[in-house]
């Protein structure tokens, strides 16, 4: 009977066509010229357009910011910032992955704090970002409804967690499954097992939270039934709906109980690499599942069952072994690649990465200790 603390800044509208109530959202915001953060490739299918007409039907003022790529940069989010300044923005949608999103928190943050990305690293805000809605398209990264953003520094080879405070948090999360069926297939697949890997961490780690530990327990049974019809048939609305609920309740999950090992070395490994992050979690979180399983075989077992596994008549142990091999045959189901270096990962660079891993605020609350040494196998073995 311990004590606990929980929060859910984000207010979240959910269902097939939320999106097009937008300008009912910003207007609930006091919006009033707002800038549209998203990418060239939603550009090209049309999304951030529509929505643009959506607004400026309404009388609503939008500039376009589509410079985002995958891990968004420093520089990036500067130029952002820029933007939002030169054009008086007062209100920022996020639209798009997980990249879009941090961005856009990001350039919310630095606009009205000033300084750089890199000053709130590990920090938080002094001044609340500008109102922001999150609009997400992919089923993965939680950054809807998350309280921090991660941005990348190539000088500094690292992948910075910029904020750490709900502040960060969108103040409306626009999540509408109808959006996610323009993500293909390998992005469904990678974002599905990053959304996995945020639960099965958000789970087995040790902090004390009830609430977290029954959102992501739910997750990991929506992923796990949903995830591969997702993959193999874009237009499945069902899987569509419950894919993108599942990562939402991920998202909250791991805002409020942190992680583990598997984000604790994707951090900076993602300084080193420019393989996609859902990517590296999903190589990963089988090894590093094996690893830390005998810390607490309940919960692991738990993780199997929510899967789907059968586990009648098995120990702890046993199950939490079937845990294992249902993460690894889903990744494989999914046409996931099946080692770090087939995405860039060099093996001269592991030492460095796992160093710096040990610094994490995840390594703390994992749910076996590791050491550096351990952390390097983990990576020699997802190899």
């Amino acid at each position: 009977m311990k004590n606990f603390s929980w929060q859910l800044p984000s207010k979240i509208y959910f269902g097939n066509g939320e999106s097009k109530q937008v300008v009912e959202r910003v207007k609930e915001l006091r919006g009033n010229k707002v800038l549209l953060v998203t990418d060239k490739g939603l550009e090209h299918i049309g999304l951030p357009d529509q929505i643009k007409r959506m607004l400026l039907e309404a009388s609503i003022e939008v500039v376009i910011f589509n410079e985002v790529k995958p891990d968004p940069t420093v520089e990036v989010v500067e130029s952002g910032v820029k933007k939002a300044k030169d054009n008086n923005c007062d209100l920022l949608i996020g639209l798009g992955g997980g990249s879009s999103i941090d961005t856009a928190k990001a350039i919310g943050m630095l606009v009205t704090n000033g300084g750089k990305a890199s000053d709130y690293w590990g920090n938080p805000p002094k001044i609340d970002p500008l109102p922001m809605i999150a609009i997400p398209t992919t089923a993965g990264t939680g950054s809807e409804v998350t309280f921090v953003t991660v941005i990348k520094d190539n000088e500094k080879k690292v992948k910075m967690g910029v904020g750490y405070s709900p502040q960060m948090a969108p103040n409306i999360a626009l999540c509408d499954p109808e959006l996610t069926i323009s993500a293909p297939a390998h992005i469904t697949a990678s974002t599905g097992l990053d959304a996995l890997t945020h639960a099965v961490e958000a789970y087995t780690n040790t902090k004390y939270d009830p609430i977290s530990e029954a959102l992501a327990l739910k997750s990991i049974e929506l992923i796990g039934k949903y995830l591969r019809p997702a993959v193999a048939n874009g237009d499945n609305m069902e899987a569509r709906y419950y894919m993108l609920l599942g990562n939402l309740l991920a998202g909250h999950a791991f805002a409020n109980k942190l992680l583990g090992i598997v984000h604790a070395i994707t951090s900076p490994m993602g300084g080193y690499c420019d393989a996609p992050h859902g990517v590296v979690n999903a190589i990963l979180l089988p090894h590093a599942m094996k690893f830390n399983y005998i810390g607490n075989p309940e919960k692991f077992a738990d993780v199997a069952e929510a899967l789907g596994e059968n586990v009648v008549n098995m120990t702890d142990l046993e199950a939490a072994q079937k845990g294992i091999e249902a993460v690894h045959q889903l990744s494989h189901d999914v046409n996931l690649p099946s080692g770090l270096s087939k995405v860039g990962v060099q093996e001269e660079d592991i030492e460095d990465v796992c160093k710096a891993a040990m610094n994490n605020i995840n390594i703390s609350i994992n749910p076996r200790k590791p050491s550096v040494e351990d952390l390097i196998a983990i990576c020699k073995a997802a190899m």
